[in-house]
Parts: C-alpha cells; sequence; structure tokens
C-alpha cells in the first residue's frame, strides 16, 4: 500500500517504539511499582505525639497526673470552665522530625511507689506506643517528677469542693 506522497506503508511492530509527529511512544513497561508508602508524604504534628504519649504515661499504674504545679493547676480550671476539657498532652513535649522524635514527660506519682520502677515502665509504654502508631523512631523519653500524690491530698480536695 502506498501513501499520496509515494512511500509505503508497511505493518506495525507492537514490539516496535511508534512515532506520531515527531514523538517516540514507548510502550508500558510492565515492572514492579513504587510500593504505597512512598508515592507522597506523611507528616505528624507535635500535638498528635503529645497526645500519644501523655495517654500512653498515663495507662501506667503509679503515675497520678501529668504536668508541674502551674500546669496541673491551670489544666483543673480549664477542665472546670464549661466547654472545657483535659488536655492528653499536657506534660508533655516533644520536638518531632522527619523519621524521630523526642519527648519530654512531667509526672506526679503516687506516694509509695518506686519512682525508678515507674519511669522505666513509663519510658517503654511511650516509646512503644509512640513507634507503633507513628512510625517514629523515640530516641529519648526524659521523665521529670515534679510531685508525690499523697492519699489524703484527694479528700482535701473534695473537701474545698463541697464548700460553697
Amino acid at each position: 500500500m502506498t501513501e499520496p506522497n509515494g512511500s509505503t506503508l508497511r505493518k506495525s511492530d507492537p514490539d516496535e517504539p511508534r512515532t506520531s509527529m515527531g514523538t517516540t511512544l514507548q510502550p508500558a513497561q510492565p515492572g514492579p511499582r513504587e510500593p504505597p508508602e512512598t508515592r507522597g508524604r506523611t507528616t505528624i504534628a507535635d500535638g498528635v505525639v503529645e497526645k500519644i504519649a501523655g495517654i500512653a504515661a498515663r495507662e501506667v499504674p503509679g503515675i497520678n497526673a501529668l504536668g508541674g504545679g502551674f500546669t496541673r493547676t491551670m489544666g483543673a480550671v480549664r477542665d472546670r470552665v464549661p466547654g472545657g476539657h483535659a488536655s492528653a498532652g499536657r506534660g508533655v513535649a516533644v520536638e518531632v522530625g522527619e523519621k524521630q522524635t523526642a519527648i519530654d514527660l512531667q509526672v506526679v506519682v503516687a506516694y509509695g511507689v518506686s519512682i525508678r520502677e515507674v519511669a522505666a515502665e513509663v519510658r517503654e509504654n511511650v516509646i512503644a506506643a509512640v513507634e507503633r502508631m507513628t512510625g517514629l523512631e523515640v530516641v529519648e523519653v526524659n521523665i521529670a517528677v515534679n510531685d508525690v500524690h499523697l492519699p489524703d491530698e484527694d479528700t482535701s480536695e473534695a473537701s474545698e469542693d463541697r464548700v460553697q
């Protein structure tokens, strides 16, 4: 078969690249595709890591509260305001990078517990929760024990709330 300009058309080979208006079209290459986790970027806000760490720390028996004296006082005031709610990240500070995070906790322990054992358990629980949920490597968990909660402190606070 000949075209009007005198050239001959030949049957195209399916394995040969086709041209159209000077552009070479390559057939789709069957091959390994990029895994889904590499097709895009995930960022995790500091507040997310703070909440995860705070909840994980509070799960440990012997931890009475998180935060320093002022932080706990202001949090208690905010919690009593209508519409106020406890912050899961209170007493937690984090630095979050692309692949790693560092966590600082301020805790109040219950009287009579071994602070060393409670701190070790908090560290273990926080690291496990943050790494499992975020995929970030936790490089350090620093724990500052700011207070010891005495059993009779609950009754004095409760009696103050009853007085009007």
